[in-house]
């Protein structure tokens, strides 16, 4: 069970996956700073969350592309809740399309957001985990950074390389009382996957062995763990949670 000093950082929290991550570290007593992009939809969520007794999450509207900013974010958290313990790198995009018709835009914007943000948010709080001797770094990666997936080129690098920043910065880290991991969601039941046409759902789930979507509070769950103090000696690690649909 988290203590009250205990802050955690989810980027992208008001969405699906991020959504479930807040609420339960929030149960587990943390202190939830939940990132965001749109301040409306923010603020609709916020109050969701506290109508649901959850008065222990709050909001940070960092641009994450932008490491200044991030690094602004992470002393306005401090100031605020205390110093980040946990952070869980949530937010991300796509920009599908194959490689022979994809834009540099949209190449750039999903590495951007999805990955570049992941250097940003972590550089910014590595400092203050290293004075604590103390953290706890949990990247939410894809089934599609470990397998690929056509027209993703770019979604598929930005978690593959999310991965490959997990391990390094794990070694670098391991002696410190800080862990970094990865967690590889497959296909999970939040909204957007729910409106896709019921036929196709149907083709995916038939991927599946388990033969059902994860749930986004089962990814929850797996990142409480992570976040734990006594989870210690799992860092470095990818733990893929797809229901089989990807071994390896």
């Amino acid at each position: 069970m988290a203590n009250n000093a205990q802050v955690a950082w989810v980027t992208g929290g008001t969405g699906g996956i991020g959504s479930s991550i807040c609420r339960t570290l929030a149960a587990e007593g943390y202190h939830v700073v939940a990132g965001y992009n749109n301040p409306e939809k923010a603020k609709a969520w916020l109050e969701t969350q506290k109508a649901d007794g959850f008065d222990n999450i709050s909001l940070s509207g960092v641009n994450l592309t932008d490491y200044d900013a991030c690094v602004a974010g992470v002393k306005e958290i401090q100031e605020a809740h205390g110093p980040v313990t946990v952070l869980v790198n949530c937010a991300g995009i796509t920009r599908d399309g194959t490689l022979k018709k994809m834009t540099p835009e949209q190449w750039h914007e999903v590495i951007d957001t999805n990955l570049n943000s992941v250097f940003n948010t972590c550089r910014s709080v590595i400092e203050g985990m290293l004075e604590q001797s103390y953290g706890r770094i949990i990247n939410i990666s894809s089934i599609n950074g470990r397998k690929g997936q056509f027209g993703q080129a770019n979604y598929a690098a930005a978690k593959a390389g999310m991965h490959g920043l997990t391990m390094s910065l794990a070694q670098e880290t391991a002696t410190k009382g800080i862990t970094v991991n990865t967690v590889s969601p497959g296909y999970i039941a939040t909204d957007m996957i729910m409106k896709i046409p019921e036929k196709v759902r149907e083709s995916i789930r038939e991927t599946i062995p388990v033969k059902r979507y994860g749930t986004p509070e089962e990814i929850g769950r797996l990142v409480t763990f992570l976040a734990h103090q006594e989870s210690g000696f799992i860092t470095g690690a990818n733990i893929d949670i797809n229901g089989g649909q990807f071994m390896g």
